[in-house]
């Protein structure tokens, strides 16, 4: 029985699309509500049975992994003020030691090259990809709700959700079966297709579980959409061999690699926390009226 231990964030992106505030801070450091994207994401990471986060980083992506380590003059000071709220707040972020490591994508070369540079570290045994930029917000963790349904299939699955068909061209897509309690039997994959060529609109999200195999295939460094190395491709061709399944998650994506998006988490979530709610609504409605 193969169990989920290892999770695979590729964050080597240079965030263009939130210039200049990407200028100097990675875009995965950007705060929704009060929390930066990357601990949202290892916070699921880490409920879903995640023993070990591999970053798969960039230059000046520093920041990201010392997030996760001791910030020792500023628990001092925290100590020192007997702020120890805050204290065991800074010190819940630092997971067990040997649980974060990094590794670098020296070439920005897309989404399976980036995998495919956690090779090493992964081993021979399956592992999950998340991508920070998608928030998945739900009553139970997405990547929970994945390795559950993981333990049951032992099989390669991808988190879906239903797109309009216009907006097929920014996902990868599936070419799949009929839904079976909850998944959906893969039958092909395609990058980033026309609207008019799409199989579906059940388009791929930032949670995958793959097994090592797919190591093999992104072996050959094949370049498809935008002349990247697409992890969908090697999906698609992974399927000669085995099952994958495309899985029906509970909760919420937002796309926080965009402005809109990462405007409506920001808003979501913090219309879930009473103390913000109370005075948000009534300025919202102000605003609401003056537009």
């Amino acid at each position: 029985m193969m169990k989920v231990r290892k999770a695979v964030f590729p964050v080597a992106g240079l965030g263009t699309r939130f210039l200049p505030a990407t200028k100097v801070v990675a875009k995965e450091l950007l705060s929704v509500v009060d929390k930066p994207l990357i601990q949202y994401a290892a916070e699921e990471a880490f409920a879903a049975g995640i023993e070990e986060i591999i970053f798969v980083t960039g230059r000046g992506k520093s920041l990201l992994v010392d997030h996760f380590d001791h910030a020792f003059e500023l628990e001092h000071t925290l100590r020192a003020r007997n702020k120890d709220a805050l204290l065991a707040m800074a010190k819940a972020m630092v997971p067990e030691f040997g649980s974060v490591v990094a590794t670098r994508q020296q070439e920005p070369l897309g989404l399976g090259h980036a995998v495919w540079c956690a090779r090493q570290i992964v081993g021979d045994e399956p592992f999950a990809v998340m991508l920070p930029d998608d928030l998945c917000h739900g009553a139970k963790p997405v990547l929970q709700q994945m390795t559950e349904r993981f333990a049951e299939l032992q099989s390669s699955m991808v988190a879906v959700m239903e797109v309009p068909r216009e907006d097929t061209s920014k996902y990868g897509v599936l070419d799949a079966g009929p839904e079976q309690s909850g998944v959906w039997p893969v039958k092909g994959m395609v990058e980033k297709p026309d609207p008019a060529d799409a199989p579906s609109n059940l388009a791929v999200i930032g949670r995958y579980i793959l097994t090592p195999q797919v190591f093999d295939l992104l072996e050959n460094q094949k370049r498809g959409a935008g002349g990247e190395i697409q992890l969908t491709d090697a999906m698609a061709a992974l399927l000669d061999t085995e099952n994958i399944y495309g899985f029906r998650f509970d909760g919420v994506r937002y796309d926080c690699g965009d402005k809109v998006g990462f405007q409506q988490a920001n808003l979501a979530l913090a219309l879930e926390r009473p103390e913000l709610r109370e005075k948000l609504i009534p300025y919202m409605r102000q605003l609401l009226e003056a537009y």
